[in-house]
């Protein structure tokens, strides 16, 4: 457990990469926990954008071969 109460994720990645992204983090000001929560909050975004648009798109496609 985290002292915010989320739960703790395992993710592996190897010591170069994991140092050279805290290095990138602290440039930006940011934990790296804090910086993979905005990246995974875009990535659900984005997502849910895409599934609108393929959403809209199927709508418009059906009202057209209905018309």
């Amino acid at each position: 457990m985290t002292t915010k109460g989320t739960p703790g994720r395992v993710v592996r990645v190897d010591d170069d990469t994991w140092a050279a992204y805290g290095e990138a983090c602290a440039a930006k000001g940011l934990a790296r926990a804090a910086d993979l929560r905005v990246y995974i909050n875009r990535e659900i975004s984005a997502h849910k954008r895409r599934l609108a648009a393929e959403q809209r798109d199927a709508g418009t496609a059906r009202n057209i071969a209905e018309s």
